[in-house]
């Protein structure tokens, strides 16, 4: 277990057993068939290289290893999520097989997020795609999704869902992701819903 303002491991990082329930938003894009080659990833390009982000002053990581918890925490809160235990943090990413962060050099500090879970093959959700309000408006958060969707691609996973709050949908729309695709609603588990039934 990881103390407050410790950083992930290396040796910590193992694939996760976890148990997929609900998604809201859907990537729109039709599953090929099992006989068709892996898809060519929708992310040809992006928008902001590593080179680029680099001149700027932020570099790119591709695991939690080096990432501080109690800083990424600091980020959740100032874009309106709620605080979480950093031994709680630490156990979601040992069981996040894909995670980005980018860090501010001048700083060291992490300034954009996101993460990925799934069963490795057809499936992933995209968790807690955040960006420091500091440092928003730089194209930090369409670089790490260009990112994560990129790599879930490259590993031949079509059904790519995330969570966002209704503000941000616009964000996501330009990236091919859309809300109740076909008619496909998302649902979610609340133990509150259950005990009114």
């Amino acid at each position: 277990m990881l103390a407050h303002g410790a950083a992930i491991p290396t040796a910590a990082l193992v694939r996760p057993k976890f148990r997929l329930r609900h998604r809201l938003t859907v990537r729109c894009q039709a599953e090929p068939p099992l006989s068709a080659a892996r898809p060519a990833p929708l992310v040809q390009n992006l928008t902001i290289s590593d080179p680029d982000l680099a001149s700027r002053g932020f570099v790119v990581h591709r695991s939690p290893a080096g990432l501080d918890l109690d800083e990424l925490n600091s980020v959740f809160a100032r874009v309106g999520f709620p605080r979480r235990r950093p031994d709680k943090i630490a156990k979601a990413l040992e069981h996040t097989p894909t995670v980005l962060w980018i860090e501010d050099t001048r700083s060291s500090k992490p300034v954009a997020f996101a993460r990925a879970t799934g069963d490795g093959v057809f499936n992933a959700i995209i968790w807690d795609v955040v960006v420091d309000p500091s440092f928003q408006g730089l194209g930090l958060g369409k670089a790490i999704m260009e990112r994560v969707v990129g790599d879930l691609l490259e590993m031949g996973i079509v059904n790519i869902a995330l969570y966002a709050e209704p503000q941000v949908l616009g964000f996501y729309r330009p990236m091919g992701f859309c809300a109740d695709p076909d008619g496909i609603r998302g649902m979610v588990y609340s133990a509150k819903n259950k005990n009114k039934q």
